[in-house]
């Protein structure tokens, strides 16, 4: 595989440093609304996974900023908490898109600005850290 020499891998560009922190502060707030959620006796098994994946994210997301010096590291941490935030923004949509609450409608909108800047943290990493047209590649013997 070809590294590029890039910022994104000897350091987090501005891009990806705040696009990080949207996620971190997205996935606070989502934590914080589903976590008062239920303790008000709201439950189900949505409601727990997004909180769960709303925590995962919270408590290792910070490490993403140091994940950077080695390669392709923060492109599977990116790529699999993108594919968790894409089911919990499924199931917040399938399961509160018409509703008249504030709250619930607040964690919808918060589920998808999470996944999408993380959807733009893998695009973003691959293209610049290992997508290099015209670079070849050497063969390892």
């Amino acid at each position: 595989m070809v590294h590029g020499d890039t910022r994104a891998r000897t350091g987090l560009t501005t891009f990806l440093l705040a696009s990080s922190a949207l996620i971190w502060v997205s996935a606070v707030i989502v934590m914080g609304i589903l976590a008062y959620l239920v303790s008000r006796s709201w439950g189900g098994d949505h409601i727990i996974f997004e909180l769960v994946i709303a925590v995962l994210t919270t408590a290792f997301f910070p490490l993403a900023f140091f994940l950077v010096v080695s390669p392709g590291f923060i492109l599977l941490f990116n790529l699999i908490f993108s594919y968790l935030w894409i089911v919990a923004v499924s199931f917040t949509a399938s399961d509160w898109s018409r509703s008249q609450s504030n709250l619930l409608l607040t964690v919808e909108a918060f589920s998808f600005i999470a996944f999408f800047f993380l959807l733009f943290n893998v695009l973003y990493d691959w293209h610049y850290g290992f997508y290099r047209p015209g670079a070849r590649t050497r063969a390892v013997v």
